[in-house]
């Protein structure tokens, strides 16, 4: 009888440690947070193949915890699940869940209990901010005319507690600045209306703190919507081979595929990444007006801005794409000059666009000279308005010898049309900053010579 409790005892003690030994932790991650207001959703991811049996977070200040959400689920601690894929919880917090919150620092912390024989407690915690003070914010009450793909500036004040402030135009947003020589809160954007907005979408400025509580204004906007040419770009087998080779030289895209796929994966998906790149560039960017007076034109126009392509292979479609640029012809060796005074953000090859420089020309303003054959700067360097920076060519997605000129605002590419008119300028842009910095930019302006006078279609 002994031999068979010693026995049991020995098997129930063998199942507890197999138990305890197969028990697991949880990995809680919370999600970017950096501060809390009156309410504020929070993500919490949850790893554990055994799953978790309850989840509570609280917040913690000034010597106090104020719960903010709890979860319970049934206890198995002997026939737990082996396989429970990771999960996110997400929940409300802030003044809203606990009064006693008051604006200053604090903790966030979150704790589990894992659903298995241990039911072992982990937690994750990560200090913020409690902001409280909701943003507002007033747009001037000047007109604003905006054609559709091109670009206006607005000036607004925003108060209470804000940390971020811009203008919103559709699904996408645009920075803000102070205005030169201004309080912090008179601020400015440089926004564009993008060619591929429908013409129903109306501007606002905004303003939000860092707890995601968000204030809108209107101000008076005329929309002059836009009509963008489609054309049918032939492409037959010789052209497709020298666009593909000239973009990958070496074979490395899609090796084994054939020319057609190749070609479409360049024209779209690199197209993409290309775009995505010219993208992030926008924080390279000097607070402060660079340019002086219109940005130059030079060349013949062989494609516009926004030219939507259908692509034609052997009498079919095969593709579409949106060509976000003029094409200006040029001479082989032909000296590329920059457009406008600016500091040189990128100089090397960037896919598509080739051999490629962007100038930034200051708050977020960067032009853009793709399809060279040869650099002669690099990034960093500040460069004078028709400044040789190279050499044209046809490097990239580029058929013959030319300069794709593009623009962008804010990672946002424009119709640089625009900026090539100086009475534009003047009405548009440097009339609504302060007179200091129009006059600024006015009395640095050198007149030079075009190498071709633009004609208006």
């Amino acid at each position: 009888m002994r031999v068979l409790l010693a026995a049991a005892l020995v098997v129930l003690l063998l199942l507890v440690g197999t138990l305890l030994v197969i028990s697991g932790h949880t990995d809680v991650t919370i999600g970017p947070l950096d501060a809390i207001g009156v309410s504020t959703p929070v993500t919490v991811g949850i790893s554990n193949p055994h799953g978790v049996r309850d989840v509570r977070a609280w917040i913690e200040q000034g010597g106090a915890s104020y719960p903010v959400f709890e979860q319970r689920s049934p206890s198995t601690r002997l026939f737990w699940s082996r396989h429970q894929p990771p999960r996110t919880v997400t929940f409300e917090a802030g003044k809203n869940k606990a009064a006693g919150l008051v604006e200053g620092k604090a903790r966030l912390v979150v704790e589990t209990v894992s659903n298995d024989f241990r039911g072992a407690s982990d937690t994750a915690s990560r200090d913020l901010a409690i902001v409280l003070a909701p943003p507002r914010v007033a747009a001037d009450g000047l007109q604003h005319y905006i054609n559709q793909g091109g670009m206006e500036l607005v000036t607004f004040t925003a108060s209470g507690g804000w940390s971020e402030a811009g203008v919103k135009v559709g699904r996408y947003t645009f920075r803000s600045f102070p205005l030169p020589g201004k309080d912090p809160n008179q601020r400015f954007a440089m926004f564009a209306y993008p060619w591929d907005l429908p013409p129903d979408v109306t501007p606002m400025v905004f303003a939000r703190n860092a707890a995601g509580t968000e204030a809108d204004a209107h101000f008076w906007f005329k929309l002059f919507p836009k009509k963008f040419r489609v054309r049918d770009f032939p492409v037959e087998d010789a052209l497709m081979q020298k666009l593909v080779d000239s973009v990958d030289p070496n074979g490395q895209i899609l090796p084994g595929k054939d020319l057609v796929t190749r070609f479409l994966y360049i024209n779209g998906d690199l197209r993409r990444k290309n775009n995505q790149q010219l993208y992030d560039l926008r924080f390279k960017t000097e607070e402060k007006i660079l340019w002086n007076g219109p940005f130059t034109h030079w060349g013949k126009e062989e494609a516009n801005f926004a030219d939507v392509r259908n692509y034609i292979y052997h009498d079919k479609k095969i593709d579409q794409q949106v060509h976000l640029g003029f094409d200006l012809s040029d001479v082989v060796n032909g000296p590329v000059e920059a457009a406008n005074d600016g500091r040189v953000a990128w100089a090397s090859d960037l896919g598509i666009f080739g051999n490629c420089i962007v100038l930034d020309h200051g708050y977020a303003l960067q032009s853009l000279y793709g399809h060279m054959s040869r650099i002669d700067v690099k990034v960093g360097d500040m460069v004078k308005k028709g400044q040789k920076m190279g050499v044209a060519g046809s490097t990239g997605l580029a058929g013959g010898v030319h300069v794709h000129f593009g623009m962008q605002i804010d990672g946002v590419q424009i119709n640089p049309r625009e900026w090539w008119d100086e009475h534009w300028i003047k009405d548009r842009i440097l009339s609504k900053l302060t007179p200091g910095a129009a006059v600024q930019s006015e009395q640095a302006a050198e007149p030079k010579p075009h190498r071709a006078h633009h004609k208006k279609r």
